[in-house]
Parts: structure tokens; C-alpha cells; sequence
């Protein structure tokens, strides 16, 4: 009988399968021989290995296996002894086996022949996962290792286990089971090659709290401090947007959050003594808070110690605290430094916006006077800091200049936090760097001459992006043929090397645009040089676009080559960055031209076939920017914009007299109601219109505003308000059949002539809530949350949802702000630097659409290219 010689043992296996008498009788065989044998080993003896063999469950090389233990034939060793021992537990820390055991199989004089017993670990060959869904159980499977070829441990399916519980857990399913199952896999001739693991799991219902109570508050009561609690939820069959649920670690947040609250109240030393957690049934738990308020305190005397660059009055009124005010620990700590706002108005950012990098500031309780607490605010200065260095990495495409003149941190100039943090942002506006990869590094700190240097690290992403569709609508099909490259280098146009495979790297905007179907092409191209001359931020932007219209039959699908529609114009634009009242705001001018010719081409647009019309208009907008670095997803800042289009007041030195025109045309209007085909009148009708829209007359005022707002963490919700109106100088001529507002739908603009304005207003077709010929009022409101799946530079994806109203109106008279048709919805937006923002949104309208009498109800709107 062998006789087992090491001590480590660490059996995962299950030998109650075997039957009764098998473990008797080998038990009984055991000990009638290990007695025999434990008289021929001498602990105190060397021992030679005479021989090593392995045995047991296991597929390795048997060579292998021996010469991993460092065992061979000849080693001298002690039985039982550290050699043996150290071997053992060698092998169990591979993680590879379930049993290991070294047996004495033979004995002759001072030789030994060693058996090595192994039970290899089951390998894991196929795993399937049922009660979740597919993205949850990719989730499992990488967080726990599951992959094929995994070694199957008793600590795996545990540790498996307990994650999978504590992931539900985590999602307020208290009930959670998972139950595994292993199956053989075996090959053709019946030998097993690993195991097939199943894992079900059920949920369970989500548990709810039913009830939340606190004992030992006074002054708070129990519904303001459930109020407090954001994450768990007491039961409420009205409140929609917060569900009810528990988790652990939102429960230990709203704990905390609780003491933050009592001492933003005056409670300095409040404290949750306890907290009770009680199952009620499957379904509903209910907590138990116990709270020590204890005394409500009041800030005394604030006293500064260590400043001489700013006096303690000048401090005490910047920090806003004053003597005999309800203690507020949150907001002291914010007046001293406020980590949620880069741009908080809080001492340390006082003194490093002003060159003292390294400040060290910090608020002492140096006596409590009965409910009153004295503070002494400790201002360590040091010295004022200077930058040495300021240097860029990371821009492999984007030129050095195009980087630099953006930077608003120079050497020699004094250290200014609010200089680096505006330099971020201008980087990550440029839209030419990953704005979440943007960093600023501080390098070699010179506490004794108050140097530093600045480097900025910026990661480069493609900038380019192409436009290719198809499609069939209008009456056949459309292609569209887009290119537009947003760092564009012009100067190097002409230089071959540069072509890489465009010149690239000076930041300028070039984009191309074709359109075409059956019976209409279209032509566009623009230019936007961002600082003419290089010297200043004035931007220069130039357009040119060409469009040919044939009419078109749509019940025989054939065009008209003989008549056709011309429309030719381009603009010139200057946009300057401004001083004051900051410099967020900019102020831009354009000059636009378009030319309409007709040839014998009859359209709703104009009464004549034959004849021409001009726009020539003068455009100029205030605006200001302040959003945060991402342009793709700002959590926070805002955009505002104002502007005027004007065209000459043409009415006020031609000679024409409109008023004679009008009365005249609206005779001829009335007498073709009963005789729509007299053709002098028609005839008639056309020269008058002709000489009302030879030069288009007109002024256009809009304003738009979006707020972003950070909710919490990534959670943004953006707040935006439009307004536009289109007026006329000279009533007689009236307001043109141009430049108005068409409401409804997704906002893409669609092929149009008029330079219309197509408003989005989600849960409603295009342009359904508009008439025939727009309207010259329109106001819009709107806010969206929206929430980041990810922000990577492949691929920016948000979430959002969605609630707006909107309105369109024919003149003041007409105009009520507060009638609106709204809609609420969701959708997602995915911009790829190669093809800009691409996007779907599920809109419901709640209003009927224009002279309809039932509300619209669901609508699918895909976005392609609109802004952010």
C-alpha cells in the first residue's frame, strides 16, 4: 500500500459519489498498511529518489510535470520533509489542479520510488448565460474571465457568483439566484475534454422602499430629509421621473449627503447614529434612520491670517460670510475653493488667477462660543509664479501657428489659472483635438525663483468629414456629394509634398457641395479663413453657389430643358473677436447677393415667366460663446445670438409709387377670382409683381440662446430659446414672399428657392405647422437632457430626451407666445469625424398640425449634419 508523504492538501474534488464500500474498504486497506510503512521511513534519513512517476486525471506531459517539480532521479532527500512540502505548494499555485499528493510506492534500503498524484482542474469549453440580456452577459463573461480554456475553480464559480448577485444587487433586485451547471465535453471517441457551463439567472422582482422614517431629528422633519436623499426613493405613484429603488452604495451616499445638509443648515456635529434595513416581503423593504442633530451654530468672527496681497476687508466681502449667519460648512468650503467650477469665484482661484500657483489656504475653528464658531482663514501665499517654458505635443497634422496664437499663457506673462483654463477650451473649439484628451502639464516648479513651465498635451482627430448620399424623392433620384475640410491649408495649394493626401494643418475650412436630380443641379462652395492675415482673430468667410431648375412634368416624369430656373449668388463676410464686454463675444458682418432668372418658368414663387429679381442684403450679428471645451457635448456655459439682415430701403429714394401698385393689384386680384384666365390681367399682374420684387426690400431680426447646464456628473440638460421676425419698410410693397419661417419636422432644409428658413420642431412632419407661403414670426422653446454613452475620438454617442414648443405667426396681430404646438421624445446623436453628426430622434406631437383637429401623434426624424 502507498503511504502519502506531504502535508499540503487542498482536495476541491467531491468524493461522495463513490460508494460506501469502496471509501470502507480502502480505508481499512490504508491503515493496516500505513502502519507497516510508517516503521520503514525514518524522518531523520536521506532518502535517494529511486524513480518519479505521475500519476492521476491530468493531460500533461509526464517529463514535463517532473521537471517543472525540480525532482529528478538521485536527488537525496527527507521524507516527509521541506523539499516535498515546498514542491506541493509550488504546483498548487499554478491553479491548475484540484488534488496533489506524493506517495512512497516503494522502499528499498535508502531508495525510495516517489509517486506524484494530480487531478487536473476542468477547463472551461462553453459558456451560456440565461435571464439576461445579450450586452449584460458580454458583461459578465469579461468581468469574471470566462472565456474558453478558463481552468474551472470552486473559487471562480463563487467569486462569479457573488458578482453577478451584487451587479442586480446593485440595481435594486435584493432577490437575485443564480444557480450553475456543469456538462461534460467530450470528443468523438468518449474523451472528456472540459466542461460546458451553464449560469441561470433570475432576477427577481426590484425591491421598492415602502417607507423611510428618522428618529431623533427636530428641527428638520422627516419629508425634508427624505427630500435630501437623491438616489433612494420612497414608493410614490406620482412621481415619475425618480423611480423607487435601493442600492448599497446609493444609500451610504444619501447618508452623507444628509450630514452635508444639517451642516448646511447650522448643524455642525449632525451624525447618523444608525441605519435599519427591514424585508418586508419580496418585493418592498422599509429603512430606518437614526440622526443626532445636535446644537445649530453661527459663524462668529472671520479673521484672516497671512495675507498681504489683499486686505481682510476686501476678503471678508469676497467670501460673503458674515458674523451671527447659520453655520455652513459646504458653503465655507466652497468660498475657499469650490473643485466643481474652474471658474468658481472662491479665494484659491482669487489668488491663482493672479500669479499665486502654489497658495495653500485653509479654514481653522480656533473657538466656539456657546452656538457661535470663530474661524481664522490661513492663507499661505508664497511667491507670485511666472511661466518659463509654454510649449505644445501631440500635434502631428495641425501647424505649430495654428496652436499658438489660440494660447493665452505666454512665457514671462504671470501665472493665471483662468488663462489655462480658456486656453483649453479655445483648443477644444477648434474642433481639430479630442477635447476630452486635452491636459495641461505643469513641469519643473521653482518654489525659489517662481518659475514654471506649461505643456499642453493635445491628441489630434480627424477633422474632414465627406457627405455621400442617395436617395429617390422630389420626383427621382438625388445624389449628394459632400467634402468638407476643416483644417484646411491653402497656401500650401500648390505645393505637391503637402498633398498627404490634401494640404492640410492651417486651420481654414473648405468645402464643396454638389446635388443633382432629374430636373435641378446645385453648386456650392465656401472658404473661412479664421485669422485674416495671421495677425488677429478676424475671421474671413467667402460662398459662392450656382443652381439650375428645368420645370418638370411629374405625371410624365420629363423635363423641360427650354424653361428653366436660375438662381446665382455668394457672400462676403468678416467676423471679429471683441474686447468688451469680453472677449466671448464677436461681432460679424457679411454682405450677400443672389441673382433669381427666369426663362419661361411659371412657379408659385413669381407671377412672371419672364424676368428677374435681386437680393442684395447687408447682415450683421452680435454674438457670444462660452460653452465649454467639447463643441460635440458642452456640459456647461451658453450661446447667445442676435442679428439683423437688411436690405437697402429701396422704397425710400425710387420712384415708383407702391401705393398706387398696390390698390391696383389688389383690384386685379379681385377681378381674376371670376375670371382667373383673362390674360392682359394676368399679364398685368406679372409687371407689377416684377417691379415689387426687381429688388427684394425687407429686414430680418432673430435671436437665439442655449444654456448648457450640468446636472450631475455628465448628466446635461441644455435650455434653448429662438425668436425671428421678417418685417417690411414700406407696407405698400409689403413684406416679400422670401426669407420666411417654415416650422415643423427635423429641420433639414430641404431643396427650396426662396431662402426659407425651415425651424425644427420634432413630433410633427416638416413644415406642417406653417401655411403654404411661411410665416414672418416664429418663437421656440425647448430643453433636452442629454447623457454621454461615449466621448471617444472614433466616435462621440449621447442619449437625450427631449420637450419643446413652437410657434409660427403672419405679423404682430397674429403673434401669442404662449400658443404652441408641443412635443416630447427621445433620440441619439453619433458624430464620426468623417461623416459630422448623424442622429434619430422618436418625437410626439401633442397638438394638431396646422388646420388639423386631432394631435399628430408619434413621428421618426433623422438627423444629418445640424448642430450640436
Amino acid at each position: 500500500m502507498e503511504r502519502r508523504v506531504n502535508n499540503l492538501t487542498h482536495n476541491t474534488s467531491t468524493y461522495f459519489y463513490r460508494t460506501l464500500y469502496l471509501v470502507f474498504f480502502l480505508t481499512i486497506l490504508w491503515i493496516s498498511n500505513a502502519a507497516a510503512q510508517q516503521k520503514e521511513l525514518d524522518s531523520g534519513t536521506k532518502y535517494e529518489i529511486n524513480s518519479i512517476t505521475v500519476t492521476g486525471e491530468q493531460s500533461f506531459n509526464e517529463k514535463t510535470v517532473i521537471a517543472f517539480t525540480g525532482l529528478k532521479v538521485g536527488d537525496r532527500i527527507y521524507i516527509p520533509g521541506e523539499k516535498l512540502s515546498s514542491v506541493t505548494k509550488k504546483l498548487w499555485e499554478q491553479n491548475l489542479f484540484s488534488d496533489i499528493a506524493f506517495y512512497v510506492t516503494n522502499i528499498e534500503g535508502d531508495k525510495v520510488d516517489l509517486e506524484l498524484y494530480i487531478v487536473e482542474l476542468p477547463k472551461l469549453n462553453e459558456i451560456t448565460i440565461d435571464g439576461v440580456r445579450k450586452g449584460k452577459r458580454k458583461e459578465i463573461i469579461k468581468d469574471n474571465n470566462l472565456k474558453k480554456g478558463t481552468k474551472i475553480t470552486k473559487n471562480l464559480v463563487t467569486t462569479t457568483k457573488n458578482n453577478i448577485r451584487n451587479r442586480f444587487k446593485e440595481l435594486g433586485f435584493f432577490n437575485t439566484q443564480v444557480v450553475f451547471s456543469m456538462t461534460p465535453f467530450v470528443d468523438s471517441l468518449g474523451n472528456e475534454l472540459g466542461k460546458n457551463m451553464k449560469i441561470v439567472v433570475d432576477r427577481g422582482e426590484r425591491v421598492k422602499v415602502k417607507s423611510i422614517r428618522f428618529d431623533g431629528n427636530k428641527d428638520l422633519s422627516d419629508k425634508k430629509l427624505r427630500g435630501f436623499m437623491k438616489n433612494v426613493k420612497k414608493k410614490n405613484p406620482i412621481r415619475f421621473y425618480k423611480r423607487s429603488k435601493y442600492t448599497e452604495s446609493g444609500f451610504e451616499e444619501d447618508k452623507a449627503r444628509l450630514v452635508e445638509k444639517y451642516k448646511e443648515n447650522g448643524y455642525r456635529d449632525a451624525r447618523v447614529i444608525s441605519d435599519t434595513l427591514q424585508i418586508i416581503d419580496e418585493k418592498n423593504i422599509a429603512l430606518n434612520l437614526e440622526v443626532e442633530e445636535g446644537k445649530k451654530y453661527y459663524f462668529g468672527d472671520v479673521r484672516f491670517i497671512g495675507n498681504s496681497v489683499y486686505t481682510d476687508n476686501f476678503l471678508r466681502q469676497y467670501v460673503g460670510i458674515q458674523k451671527g449667519e447659520v453655520y455652513n460648512g459646504t458653503l465655507l468650503k466652497e468660498r475657499i475653493q469650490d473643485n466643481s467650477d474652474p471658474d468658481a469665484l472662491d479665494l484659491t482661484n482669487l489668488y491663482q488667477n493672479n500669479g499665486y500657483l502654489a497658495v495653500d489656504i485653509n479654514p481653522v475653528e480656533v473657538a466656539i462660543r456657546q452656538d457661535t464658531i470663530d474661524f481664522e482663514i490661513r492663507i499661505l501665499e508664497r511667491n507670485e509664479f511666472y511661466f518659463d517654458h509654454v510649449t505644445v505635443i501631440g500635434n502631428d497634422k495641425t501647424n505649430d501657428h495654428v496652436i499658438y496664437r489660440e494660447l493665452r499663457t505666454r512665457p514671462g506673462q504671470k501665472y493665471s489659472k483662468r488663462n489655462v483654463v480658456r486656453t483649453i477650451r479655445e483648443l477644444g473649439q477648434l474642433g481639430f483635438f479630442d477635447a476630452e484628451q486635452l491636459s495641461p502639464n505643469f513641469k519643473n516648479v521653482d518654489q525659489n525663483n517662481g518659475l514654471v513651465d506649461l505643456e499642453y498635451s493635445v491628441v489630434e482627430k480627424g477633422s474632414s468629414q465627406i457627405e455621400l448620399q442617395g436617395g429617390y424623392g422630389g420626383g427621382g433620384f438625388v445624389g449628394t456629394l459632400g467634402l468638407s475640410f476643416n483644417n484646411f491649408s491653402l497656401r500650401n495649394i500648390f505645393n505637391g509634398e503637402a498633398y498627404k493626401p490634401l494640404p492640410m494643418g492651417d486651420g481654414q475650412k473648405l468645402s464643396l457641395r454638389a446635388q443633382a436630380s432629374s430636373f435641378y443641379q446645385t453648386y456650392s462652395l465656401s472658404l473661412t479663413e479664421p485669422w485674416l492675415g495671421g495677425k488677429k482673430p478676424v475671421q474671413l468667410s467667402t460662398s459662392f453657389s450656382h443652381t439650375i431648375q428645368y420645370l418638370f412634368n411629374f405625371n410624365t416624369r420629363e423635363r423641360d430643358n427650354d424653361r428653366r430656373f436660375l438662381i446665382t449668388g455668394g457672400s462676403v463676410g468678416l467676423a471679429k473677436r471683441l474686447k468688451w464686454p469680453d472677449d466671448y463675444f464677436q461681432l460679424s458682418q457679411a454682405i450677400s447677393f443672389q441673382h433669381y432668372n427666369l426663362k419661361n418658368y411659371n412657379t408659385g414663387l413669381f407671377t412672371f415667366g419672364d424676368g428677374f429679381s435681386n437680393n442684395l442684403a447687408y447682415t450683421v450679428g452680435l454674438s457670444r460663446n462660452s460653452t465649454s471645451a467639447n463643441p460635440i457635448y458642452p456640459r456647461f456655459g451658453s450661446q447667445f445670438s442676435v442679428s439683423a439682415k437688411l436690405t437697402p430701403p429701396y422704397s425710400a429714394f425710387g420712384g415708383a409709387d407702391f401705393k398706387a401698385l398696390r390698390e391696383e393689384r389688389e383690384d386685379l386680384v379681385d377681378f381674376l377670382q371670376t375670371n382667373p384666365t383673362d390674360v392682359d390681367t394676368n399679364d398685368r399682374v406679372a409687371e407689377i409683381d416684377q417691379e415689387r420684387f426687381k429688388w427684394l426690400e425687407y429686414y430680418k431680426i432673430k435671436f437665439d440662446g442655449t444654456w448648457f447646464t450640468t446636472i450631475k456628473g455628465d448628466l446635461v440638460l441644455r435650455s434653448k430659446a429662438e425668436f425671428g421676425f421678417l418685417g417690411a419698410y414700406n407696407s405698400d410693397r409689403g413684406v416679400p414672399p422670401f426669407e420666411r419661417f417654415f416650422v415643423g419636422g427635423d429641420g433639414l432644409g430641404s431643396f427650396s428657392l426662396d431662402g426659407r428658413e425651415v425651424i425644427q420642431l420634432r413630433g410633427y412632419p416638416n413644415q406642417s405647422l406653417s401655411n403654404n407661403d411661411g410665416n414672418t414670426i416664429y418663437n421656440k422653446f425647448s430643453l433636452e437632457l442629454r447623457y454621454p454613452v461615449t466621448l471617444k475620438q472614433l466616435a462621440s454617442i449621447y442619449v437625450l430626451a427631449f420637450a419643446e414648443g413652437g410657434g409660427a405667426y403672419d405679423g404682430f396681430r397674429n403673434y401669442n407666445p404662449f400658443t404652441l404646438s408641443r412635443s416630447a421624445g427621445a433620440g441619439i446623436r453619433i458624430f464620426m469625424p468623417a461623416f459630422g453628426l448623424l442622429g434619430i430622434d422618436f418625437g410626439y406631437g401633442f397638438d394638431p398640425i396646422l388646420n388639423g383637429t386631432v394631435r399628430n401623434g408619434w413621428e421618426t426624424h433623422f438627423i444629418i449634419g445640424q448642430q450640436f
